[in-house]
């Protein structure tokens, strides 16, 4: 069963090799991470690490009972309880739910781990399938995102107020607290 975990320094292997293998498909949908960010990952890794250690952002990963990483689930810029979401899952688990489910797990964490009560994610507009899942797991539009804040695309900014679902809720199509969730 898949777990969701808080990101650390031993995961690093298994987060690059997920980058790797899913660079075709993340670029399909968004902006490529570019050849630099594979030259220089163990320090970007590790600035991540930092920035989460500091306080300024908090990283998951959805790790397969292999090891494997699954998806990264990021909330950065963590300020007066307001966060940016980013995400993205493996080729292998796109359109199974897995975003979507999670997504709302990140949610009930943002809220009750960093005290959290807001949520923005921006999604291209070609990006269909991040705007379901963000439509889904609560979330609304709330504007225009600037392009050179999503890869030089056009999109929309999307918002979710944690505040007005308490983290013991069951949203429709959640299993995750119906005892068939990812724990």
């Amino acid at each position: 069963m898949p777990e969701l975990k808080r990101l650390h320094v031993s995961h690093a292997p298994a987060v690059l090799a997920f980058e790797v293998a899913n660079r075709a498909y993340f670029a399909a949908s968004v902006s490529d991470r570019g050849d630099d960010f594979f030259a220089r990952f163990t320090d970007r890794y590790d600035a991540l690490l930092a920035e989460q250690e500091a306080g300024i952002c908090a990283f998951y990963v959805l790790v397969a009972e292999d090891g494997s990483v699954l998806g990264r689930f990021n909330l950065v810029d963590i300020e007066d309880h307001t966060a940016e979401l980013g995400y993205r899952v493996a080729q292998h688990v796109a359109g199974r739910g897995v975003a979507t489910a999670t997504v709302r797990d990140v949610c009930r964490l943002a809220g009750a781990r960093h005290g959290l009560r807001t949520l923005r994610a921006a999604a291209t507009h070609r990006n269909v399938a991040s705007q379901m899942v963000l439509t889904k797991a609560g979330f609304v539009p709330v504007g225009p995102a600037d392009p050179a804040h999503i890869g030089g695309e056009p999109g929309t900014w999307y918002q979710r107020d944690l505040t007005l679902r308490p983290d013991s809720a069951i949203l429709p199509g959640d299993r995750s607290q119906e005892g068939h969730g990812r724990r």
